[in-house]
């Protein structure tokens, strides 16, 4: 479980395809401090530490994760955005963030504006429902606010300290993003089947 409160950013030095998984090695400011068997959200995907060796990790996506996210698409010296998990005794900055992806989308437009920057992606229509006006969302493992929100689109505003400290300053038109929407919302729609 996560907040979407993004820590640091990893840099990707070592990817190996192994069948049909990919391992990857991460160098980052939180690595060393890192256990095996823990859970790290890379870019907002819940992966499992399996080595951690001086300033890096390893971690390894298999193909149902490959193909839900935009894992596949990393190539070494990609910043990904890192985040432990969740304590159960301090505060929650962000929203619930559980690191299991539903979908990609794609940014359809980038506004740079004086102190925000606004990205509006786009994303499968069969989420429509999810996604509410003002409503929590998490891109790239960053928790965010909706607003502008229309059938399979929506907008974010970032500030510039999220901006400056998230790998979302690289995103640009037709960039992939993986989102996670809100877990409440989710529940709410399975309720209602």
């Amino acid at each position: 479980m996560f907040t979407g409160i993004i820590e640091c950013l990893g840099k990707i030095t070592d990817i190996k395809i192994n069948g049909s998984n990919k391992t990857f090695w991460i160098e980052s400011t939180i690595s060393e401090q890192l256990k095996i068997d823990e859970s790290i959200s890379h870019d907002g995907v819940c992966l499992t530490i399996e080595e951690v060796k001086d300033n890096s990790h390893k971690v390894t996506a298999i193909k149902e994760t490959l193909d839900k996210t935009n894992l596949d698409e990393l190539n070494i010296g990609d910043l990904v955005n890192l985040e432990r998990s969740l304590r159960m005794n301090g505060r929650i900055d962000g929203h619930i963030v559980q690191g299991h992806v539903d979908t990609t989308g794609i940014c359809s437009d980038k506004k740079i504006l004086k102190g925000s920057t606004e990205f509006t992606f786009s994303y499968k229509k069969k989420f429509t429902s999810l996604v509410i006006e003002k409503g929590s969302i998490c891109v790239n493992g960053v928790s965010l606010t909706a607003f502008n929100v229309r059938k399979k689109k929506f907008t974010v505003a970032i500030i510039p300290y999220t901006l400056k400290h998230t790998n979302l300053s690289f995103i640009k038109e037709s960039s992939k993003v993986n989102i996670e929407f809100d877990i409440l919302g989710k529940y709410v729609q399975r309720a209602l089947l």
